[in-house]
């Protein structure tokens, strides 16, 4: 039987020291056909492990509807892993942050009345126990010492930086050792001492997350883990980005020197991220620290393998430097061909708006929690009073981005990013206000956050009443028509060739705001607010023969054209 301990000083591969060098690869921001190639080139670099988060709300999105198939399926993902020679840790949080929606809590969990988000709350005790059973029923039998290659688990997320329940903590802990899960333990906080202190038990393993200073934030990681081995375990090699900022690198040979240093001194590594992925869909999450930031769709991080999976001269330096430590593979992966270039004329109407629903009015809005919709689009309706000339509509909130009309003509846009809550809007009988969720908090104290049009909405100081919702399904959206689309909110569709699937990648710079989709894949979302210019579309949602291109543009389609590129756009950088 094939062990994996935590000696004195280090860690223990069968009793014999063992320095852990491993990668962060998300498999929820991966598709699954390109699994293993991903898996592959990170071995390539010269690890010996990756590491994984589990997003809670990918495998259950809507309570006690669990998945754990298809782009879900976490044991295939550990069992390709393992397949190249490599051990795995598994991060099940609850709590992931990684820039995920909702920091990769399920709606349906925090929007729950009266629960206490990572804390030894009942309601969310309960729950998690219940996610992490199903979590631990894939990995335990995959642990080292049954045969497979799971090396550590981790227990909660930088919890230091959120809470010090205790409590909280050892229930996590007695959940897992219930469940079969024998391999260490594990923590990892900012080495800061307030954090380290609060974040962790006795019984624990202490890591650090950091991507610079290392030898200093070694010492402090040790005055905090007086014996065991030192490992960073979420060692920063780039960064995200969000939109309305620039595209966010690390120079390569410094980071490479700060891995030098780190592994020079004996110590244990896992890199996040080795390979980015993309936030498909509106999976992406978003900041709040003064101003909300969401995050763009892709996750390319920066990283040694970029978002469409090839080495980058990050990769290169860093193989370098792990090489002078460890065994590294003669194969080096080819660097990234040159995607196919063309055009698709695209046609649809213009001024595209779905129906309102025929329901009940209610006093104030609903909220997207209140509607139990997980898409980004809400229509909200009511009735206008009658007045003459202009009149100051002001809602309390608006989460996140909202698009007014008054008789279905368009009055203006507010945005929270810009803490916009107010304009004139002239005289009509129909106000109609269509809101974007931008994407959810993954930090702090604004998880679990509502979405939609928050609180009252006054007309003149006067509360307008009487509103209807209607979720939008962009599952279902339709459109039609042969028009250009050239002015407003348009849905657009076009058809083209390819003669085998390939990656490509969708130039949207000349469009507005809106979400894409290929052969009915959803890429993501897309915005002219910088920095990202380009959608990666994975090869496997492409196919030999025909496909389609469909585009919901929200607010002006200016270019009814889709541009396929032969290299991503990321964005400016900083100068």
């Amino acid at each position: 039987m094939t062990t994996f301990t935590i000696g004195e000083t280090d860690f223990l591969l069968d009793g014999r020291p063992h320095q852990v060098i491993s990668g962060t690869l998300h498999y929820f921001r991966i598709h699954p056909e390109h699994w293993a190639d991903r898996i592959r080139t990170a071995k390539a670099m010269g690890l010996n492990t990756i590491e994984t988060y589990v997003a809670w709300n990918a495998h259950e999105p809507v309570k006690g509807e669990w998945d754990a198939t298809g782009w879900n399926d976490l044991g295939r993902f550990l069992d390709l892993i393992a397949a190249e020679g490599l051990h795995a840790i598994v991060r099940p949080g609850p709590y992931i942050c990684a820039e995920w929606h909702n920091g990769g809590l399920p709606v349906w969990l925090t929007s729950t009345p009266g629960i206490g988000i990572r804390r030894s709350e009942p309601q969310f005790v309960e729950a998690v126990t219940e996610y992490l059973r199903r979590v631990y029923e894939i990995v335990a039998p995959r642990q080292i010492d049954r045969g497979g290659n799971v090396v550590l688990v981790q227990i909660e997320n930088e919890y230091g930086a959120y809470g010090s329940d205790k409590e909280y903590l050892r229930e996590l802990v007695r959940v897992t050792k219930d469940a079969g899960i024998t391999v260490p333990l594990t923590t990892v906080d900012q080495p800061m001492p307030w954090m380290l202190e609060a974040g962790s038990l006795p019984e624990l393993h202490l890591t650090g997350s950091f991507g610079s200073r290392s030898e200093e934030r070694l010492a402090t990681l040790r005055e905090h883990q007086p014996t065991g081995p030192l490992m960073c375990s979420e060692f920063w090699d780039g960064w995200f980005d969000w939109w309305g900022s620039i595209h966010h690198t690390t120079d390569p040979a410094a980071s490479a020197h700060d891995l030098d240093v780190l592994l020079a001194a004996g110590a244990s590594v896992n890199i996040y991220m080795v390979h980015g992925g993309t936030n498909f869909g509106t999976t992406n999450g978003a900041n709040d620290k003064g101003r909300f930031d969401p995050i763009v769709t892709s996750y390319d991080y920066d990283a040694p393998i970029d978002e469409s999976g090839h080495p980058t001269a990050k990769f290169h330096a860093f193989r370098e430097v792990i090489a002078k430590y460890a065994p590294v593979s003669a194969e080096v992966p080819a660097p990234r061909p040159t995607a196919p270039s063309f055009e698709v004329t695209l046609s649809g109407e213009g001024e595209w708006m779905p129906a309102a629903a025929d329901t009940a009015p209610i006093d104030s809005p609903a909220t997207f929690e209140q509607l139990g919709h997980l898409g980004p689009l809400v229509r909200y309706d009511v009735e206008l009073p009658s007045f003459t000339g202009r009149a100051a509509l002001v809602f309390d909130e608006v989460r996140d981005l909202a698009w007014v009309h008054v008789d279905g003509i368009a009055v203006g846009r507010l945005s929270r990013s810009l803490r916009e809550r107010a304009l004139m809007i002239p005289a009509g009988a129909r106000l109609t206000v269509l809101v974007e969720d931008q994407g959810r908090v993954n930090y702090a104290d604004r998880l679990g956050e509502p979405k939609g049009l928050i609180g009252a909405v006054t007309l003149d100081g006067a509360p307008l009443t009487g509103w209807t919702a209607t979720p939008i399904d962009l599952d279902t959206v339709e459109g039609s028509g042969s028009g250009s689309g050239s002015a407003g909110r348009a849905f657009l569709r076009g058809t083209f060739e390819l003669d085998a699937p390939v990656d490509l990648f969708l130039d949207t710079g000349s469009w507005g705001k809106g979400f894409a989709f290929v052969n009915g894949f959803f890429l993501g979302r897309y915005w002219n607010n910088a920095p990202q210019n380009t959608l990666y579309v994975p090869g496997p949602a492409t196919r030999a023969g025909a496909n389609e291109i469909v585009v919901l543009e929200l607010e002006h389609a200016v270019d009814p054209v889709a541009r396929f590129v032969a290299e991503p756009s990321l964005g400016q950088l900083e100068e």
